[in-house]
């Protein structure tokens, strides 16, 4: 028999069917023309259903009417599916077909170092050490010639001036996830200096200092600000990455359709909604919510995220936080990294409690490749810089042929708070900064300037380096990356291993070797001690000594965890300021 069908895909109730008021499962019978429903707003074609010869088709597990609109609706919502047929064949198949479960390919992960300002005195160290200890690093830096005499021929350089945001490609800094970063504004002898710059070596107190190249506010600030920002995506956010719902004074939605099993001839529905007063302390949420039924062969509900006009990039971060109030049953989350619709999808069920706001933690290394309720053992590492859709599902299948031990015919709800991207603790810091030792002090109150290093008292002189310097930490700590800020006193091209002073509060004066400082930031990437830490070092040998190490009888090697631990949160030397606000135009 023939049953024409008219569409009106822009208006909201656009189904109408002449002769038939429910349908059961046609799909496999559309024609060609019948596939250009997702790209017509008007449609009118013939559907043979010459097989069906019942108005209303029954299942083994019960009957009821078919919504045909509703399948419609959504292949509608869902504009990026490439036709109804492919459609439907993607989620056709009973999903309790499956075979014995497979071993899933494991995730990559990726951990470059960048050392920025690698060619000066601190960052060659940093580099050299590194690579040492085979250990990935990029260098940044200006001058690619230089950088190859000094560092190698093959190191893997990021050509680049942090003083031009449009030198700060992102793609460059692809696979970056740590950085420490020793760039500083160039100050030389007024006199002049030698092609190794011997004077500067031996420190800015024994020579008449200028600032060569670049002003202190381009390289220490402007500098930091667009340096941040090309390695912000990469290093993470120390308090994650919102992707959808209640963040810090806002509220992140995303476009959610419902897909349930309507598309294969069920009845089970669902949607999702915001409800502005219903989440915790009266605040907002989304709610999944639906009625789940098995007839038809049903026994699902999800809701998806359209495609994001632009891939997620989560590769900073270890998993995705659910903050939900719980019903007592199982859920999925499956995570897309693919434009197509039929491909697989990045799964993980989770439990929850009964009537607790709960907070869920999915690790990216537990996300399961599934195709059509099956282990795709050969699909491809899940990358967590594409992601490109979400969809949560309550199901009466697992995967695998498994089944859902929670599952339960009937109404169904989930508020869902938030969804955001986390770094597995203990978290430790993802940005070092080489500053410096006296960026607090000029103009401190009851300070005595004729103690003080050349630095301090000539802060002005040097077009305001010290307070450009500390303008620039400031940027840091507030880019709510984990961070570790090292002031060095100044410093010397003496050997490492000399006792060590660690203090905060920006008081301290003294000497410290580059290569103790580079070891001590190397250390710092790894020690969730010397997270959100600022503090000063030099060594406990006066300036009038020099210090030697004997290659035949070598210092052991620190443990700076030793002096990590003792560190403070929250003491910069700022504290002194607080009166005297410095004023820089």
């Amino acid at each position: 028999m023939e049953i024409s069908c008219s569409l009106n895909l822009s208006s909201p109730s656009f189904i109408n069917l002449q002769g038939y008021t429910s349908l059961p499962k046609p799909f496999l019978q559309l024609d060609d023309k019948s596939r250009g429903l997702l790209r017509n707003q008007q449609v009118s074609h013939s559907l043979n259903l010459r097989s069906y010869r019942k108005r209303v088709i029954t299942a083994k597990s019960g009957s009821q009417g078919w919504d045909f609109g509703r399948f419609i609706k959504t292949l509608y919502f869902f504009n990026g599916t490439p036709s109804p047929l492919k459609f439907v064949a993607s989620v056709f198949e009973k999903l309790s077909n499956g075979t014995m479960e497979e071993p899933v390919s494991v995730m990559e992960t990726s951990g470059i170092i960048l050392v920025a300002g690698a060619t000066g005195g601190v960052g060659r160290r940093v580099v050299d050490v590194l690579r040492q200890r085979g250990l990935p690093v990029k260098a940044l830096v200006r001058n690619e010639e230089k950088a190859r005499k000094m560092l190698g021929p093959d190191i893997d350089l990021i050509v680049a001036d942090i003083t031009k945001e449009n030198t700060l490609v992102p793609e460059k800094f692809k696979g970056v996830r740590k950085v420490i970063n020793a760039v500083s504004v160039i100050v030389g002898p007024k006199e002049g200096d030698t092609p190794e710059r011997q004077k500067y070596n031996q420190g800015v107190r024994f020579f008449e200092p200028e600032i060569k190249g670049d002003s202190p506010e381009l390289v220490e600030y402007i500098g930091m600000k667009n340096l941040i920002n090309a390695v912000k995506d990469g290093v993470g956010l120390e308090n994650g990455k919102l992707i959808f719902g209640v963040g810090d004074n806002t509220f992140k939605d995303l476009p959610w359709g419902a897909l349930d099993d309507v598309v294969m001839g069920g009845v089970s529905e669902s949607n999702f909604i915001v409800d502005l007063t219903g989440g915790e302390n009266g605040g907002p949420t989304g709610i999944f919510k639906g009625i789940v039924s098995t007839t038809n062969n049903g026994g699902f509900t999800s809701v998806r995220t359209k495609n994001f006009p632009k891939a997620e990039n989560l590769s900073a971060y270890d998993g995705l936080e659910l903050r939900l109030k719980g019903d007592g049953l199982r859920y999925k989350l499956i995570v897309r990294t693919s434009q197509d619709w039929d491909t697989v999808g990045y799964t993980a069920s989770f439990d929850t409690s009964p009537g607790q706001w709960q907070s869920v933690r999915l690790p990216f290394s537990s996300l399961r490749p599934v195709f059509r309720a099956r282990t795709k053992s050969d699909a491809p590492p899940f990358n967590p810089g594409s992601i490109i859709s979400l969809q949560l599902m309550y199901s009466k299948f697992e995967y695998d042929g498994k089944l859902n031990p929670t599952f339960k015919e009937g109404p169904f709800e989930l508020p869902l708070s938030s969804i955001r991207a986390y770094i597995q603790e203990p978290i430790t810091p993802r940005f070092v900064h080489v500053g410096s030792a006296g960026v607090t002090r000029p103009e401190r109150p009851g300070l005595d300037l004729s103690k003080q290093p050349p630095a301090v008292r000539l802060n002005k002189e040097l077009d305001f380096i010290l307070t450009y310097k500390l303008k620039g930490e400031d940027l840091i700590r507030d880019s709510g990356i984990p961070y570790a800020i090292v002031r060095p006193c100044a410093l010397t091209e003496e050997p490492a291993g000399a006792d060590l002073i660690f203090e905060q509060g920006d008081n301290i004066t003294g000497k410290v070797s580059r290569d103790e400082v580079a070891r001590i930031c190397i250390a710092a990437l790894d020690s969730p001690y010397a997270l959100n830490k600022t503090f000063e070092v030099k060594s406990t040998v006066p300036f009038s000594e020099p210090f030697t190490v004997d290659p035949e009888n070598p210092p052991p090697e620190k443990d700076y965890n030793d002096y990590f631990k003792n560190l403070k949160d929250g003491i910069t030397g700022k504290e002194a300021l607080e009166q005297n606000t410095v004023s820089v135009k």
